[in-house]
């Protein structure tokens, strides 16, 4: 059911400036007619009526905030809640990780004890071959050296320069000389005789036909 009103009271009780009566006028939104030269509307008694409830639900703050109040503490209960599960969930992963931390420690101190472990063997095992082999070829060394200096006692020999001096009478060069000397220690010739300890080259006498 409709019932005619003032452009003012309509204002009033669909909560809108007069302007924004007459631009739903305009647009067809609303029923109006002129008298007298004043704007009449039309309303409707159930809008009238919704307009009202609402108007009352302004008027009483404490009806109109209840529910976002309520909604207010439902939210700040579940922020806490979830703040309550990540701190567990912080807590308990940090647990996890100081566990995996000390864990590999203790694997990296195994393991280094290991190496250390069998570098030490290494060195043992090393040091008594060393001092096996030593032990073995002393007695040869000095045998070796014993012989060298009978033979030159008993035997004659020349120096380098000597033999030089010959193998140049017979149209060799110093270079040829040298690799004369070379390939006939490596080869083992008995003429010629390379001490390792004092580093010379002993050059037993002989007529040499063989090189000439």
């Amino acid at each position: 059911m409709k019932r005619l009103v003032s452009s003012s009271e309509a204002a009033k009780i669909l909560g809108l400036s007069l302007q924004g009566i007459h631009y739903r006028i305009k647009k067809g939104q609303l029923s109006s007619i002129k008298q007298d030269g004043k704007t009449f509307v039309y309303i409707d008694s159930a809008i009238e009526q919704n307009s009202s409830e609402q108007n009352d639900q302004k008027k009483d703050p404490q009806h109109n905030s209840a529910k976002p109040i309520e909604y207010e503490k439902k939210i700040l209960k579940a922020k806490d809640q979830q703040i309550e599960l990540l701190k567990k969930t912080i807590k308990f992963m940090k647990k996890q990780y100081t566990t995996e931390i000390d864990r590999l420690e203790r694997n990296q101190t195994q393991i280094l004890n290991v190496f250390q472990s069998e570098v030490d063997l290494l060195k043992s095992a090393f040091n008594e071959m060393r001092a096996i082999y030593k032990q073995e070829h002393k007695p040869l060394e000095n045998k070796i050296n014993k012989v060298d200096r009978q033979n030159k006692q008993t035997m004659e020999f020349m120096d380098l320069k000597e033999f030089f001096r010959f193998m140049r009478i017979h149209n060799k060069t110093d270079s040829q000389i040298k690799s004369i000397i070379l390939d006939k220690v490596k080869s083992g010739d008995k003429r010629f005789i390379y001490n390792k300890n004092t580093k010379e080259v002993l050059i037993y006498k002989s007529d040499f036909l063989d090189l000439i």
